[in-house]
C-alpha cells in the first residue's frame, strides 16, 4: 500500500479511496493533485491553444484528443475541469453525425460503435451539459446485438458481439447512467445484458469450444487504449458494484497468477503508437495494474474462492 501512495497523484487519489479506507477529505483533496502534478497536469499542459491534442480529433493514435481525454478519466480528473470540458465540446462539435453517433471521417456513410463509446464515456464523465448527449446514448442502445454486446463492424454483417466494442460501450453506459440519472433503468438493463455477453464467454472464452479468444486478453495493458483484457473488465464490472459470478472464477485465478512474490504485478509492453511520454517502464512492477488487481481482489476475491466480502 505504501509503494502504491508514492505514486503519482492519478494512482494516490485511487488507492486512498479503494484500498485504504480513507475519508472524503483526504481522497478529494488527493484527487485535486491530478490536475496539479504529475501525468494529469503534464498531459493538460501539452493541449492545443484550440482545445485538442496533437491537433487531431481521434488520430494520431495515442495522442489524439479522444485518446487523451480517456486517460485523464483513468486518472481521475475532476469532472467539470474546463480544459476537459473545451475538449469535449470539439470532439462533440465535430463528430456527432446525423445517425446520433460520433463520425469523424467523411468517407464514412453511418457513426463508428467503438469511438461514439470512448467520445460518449469522457462527454459523460466530465459533465458536458450538450443536450445531444442523450442523442447518443440513444444511438449506442440502439446498436446493441441480440447476444447483448456490440459490434462496430454489425454494419458489415457481422452477427456476434465483440470483446472491445462491448467494453468500450459498457464504459459508456457507466458514465451516461451517473451524467444521466433519470434514465438510470434503461441504461442499467442494457449494461446487465452486456455484462452477461462477457460472462456467458468467462471474459475470453468462447462460448462454444471454451477455448481463449485471443491469449492478449489474459495480458494487462495500460492504457488499455481501445483494446480488451480480462483485467479491464473486471475493473469495469467492480466499478459498477456488480455481483460476484462464478463464470468471473477462470479470470481471477489469471490476476492471481500473475501476482508476483513481492505482491505487484508488472506491466506488459504497451501498444505501438505515439505516445507524449512513458508512464510505466514494461517489464517492471506496475502501479496501475497493481491498484486495478488489488481492488478487483478486494471486491470478489481470487478464483474459486468468490467475494472477499
Amino acid at each position: 500500500m505504501g509503494w502504491l501512495l508514492e505514486g503519482d497523484p492519478a494512482v494516490r487519489w485511487q488507492a486512498l479511496r479503494d484500498l485504504s479506507g480513507a475519508g472524503p477529505g483526504a481522497v478529494e483533496a488527493a484527487r485535486k493533485r491530478v490536475a496539479l502534478e504529475g501525468w494529469g497536469a503534464r498531459l493538460l499542459a501539452l493541449q492545443d491553444p484550440g482545445g485538442t491534442w496533437a491537433q487531431g480529433l481521434y488520430l494520431p493514435k495515442w495522442t489524439s484528443t479522444t485518446y487523451t481525454l480517456l486517460l485523464l478519466r483513468d486518472f481521475g480528473l475532476e469532472p467539470g475541469h474546463p480544459q476537459a470540458l473545451l475538449a469535449c465540446e470539439r470532439l462533440i462539435e465535430e463528430g456527432f453525425y446525423r445517425d446520433g453517433g460520433i463520425n469523424f471521417w467523411a468517407s464514412y456513410k453511418h457513426s463508428e460503435t467503438c469511438v461514439t463509446g470512448m467520445v460518449l464515456s469522457v462527454l459523460a464523465y466530465f459533465g458536458s451539459g450538450d443536450e445531444r448527449l442523450e442523442k447518443i446514448a440513444d444511438h449506442l442502445l440502439a446498436q446493441q446485438m441480440p447476444d447483448g454486446g456490440w459490434n462496430c463492424r454489425s454494419y458489415r454483417g457481422a452477427t456476434h458481439s465483440s470483446f472491445h466494442t462491448t467494453i468500450l460501450v459498457l464504459e459508456a453506459l457507466r458514465d451516461f447512467g451517473q451524467f444521466s440519472p433519470h434514465r438510470a433503468e434503461e441504461v442499467r438493463a442494457a449494461q446487465e445484458r452486456g455484462r452477461e455477453f462477457l460472462l456467458v464467454h468467462r471474459l475470453f472464452r468462447s462460448h462454444r469450444t471454451g477455448r481463449v479468444v485471443d491469449p492478449r486478453m489474459t495480458h494487462f495493458f495500460f492504457p488499455p487504449r481501445w483494446h480488451y483484457d480480462i483485467l479491464r473488465a473486471l475493473d469495469y464490472f467492480r466499478s459498477v458494484a456488480a455481483s460476484f459470478d462464478a463464470r468471473m472464477n477462470d479470470a481471477l485465478e489469471i490476476v492471481l497468477q500473475r501476482r508476483q512474490e513481492d505482491g505487484r504485478w508488472l506491466l506488459p509492453a504497451g501498444y505501438r503508437g505515439k505516445i507524449f511520454f512513458e508512464l510505466e517502464r514494461a517489464g517492471e512492477p506496475s502501479r496501475w495494474n497493481t491498484l486495478r488487481a488489488l481492488r478487483v481482489l478486494r471486491r470478489y476475491g481470487g478464483g474459486q474462492h468468490g467475494p472477499a466480502g
